[in-house]
């Protein structure tokens, strides 16, 4: 995707391209086989730099995250007229109600970047070990098998890791910051 100039180019490197992995294997939990990732990626790169141009994006990895999710939820809407299969539950999608207004939005997507802050801090193994367990959905058992580690460990980590998260998300929400 050709950018416009350097500044921009250099926001997208820092704010958007470290965020690809994660967004990619979150849409593919998600969404059925017959929705292109990689044109959902694209489109919401480009929508996410569309707006960044008319004001400031001050989250956003929950941006990039709730516009691919809309572009996805779009595709299988189309899917569904075209009578394509769906198979995954929509009603199994984190679906924001179209009514819910702008602040609302915010806040969720504030709320998103705080957790995804507080997992960062983990130390890497933990992290490592968490992220796999709570936002993958591996078995704890699968995990000690992938990372060459006893199932003891990967319990113990992902205690760790929910208590500092809790921790982290605990003190945002005790001093009003969140």
């Amino acid at each position: 995707m050709p950018l416009e100039n350097t500044e921009e180019a250099c926001w997208f490197e820092e704010n958007l391209r470290p965020h690809e992995a994660m967004l990619r294997a979150w849409l593919l939990s998600r969404y059925p086989s017959g929705v292109d990732i990689d044109d959902v990626i694209q489109e919401a790169y480009l929508k996410v730099l569309g707006a960044r141009k008319k004001r400031p994006v001050n989250a956003p990895k929950a941006f990039l995250f709730a516009t691919a999710r809309n572009l996805a939820l779009n595709a299988v809407r189309y899917i569904n007229v075209r009578g394509g299969e769906v198979l995954s539950q929509l009603d199994d999608c984190e679906v924001l109600d179209e009514g819910v207004g702008v602040h609302e939005t915010v806040a969720r997507n504030q709320e998103l970047e705080i957790l995804t802050k507080a997992i960062q801090t983990l130390p890497d193994r933990c992290r490592q070990i968490f992220t796999l367990r709570k936002v993958y959905g591996m078995s704890q058992r699968d995990i000690a098998k992938e990372l060459n580690i006893s199932a003891r460990t990967v319990n113990a980590q992902i205690s760790i890791g929910v208590n500092k998260v809790a921790d982290y998300v605990g003190y945002f929400c005790e001093t009003g910051k969140l």
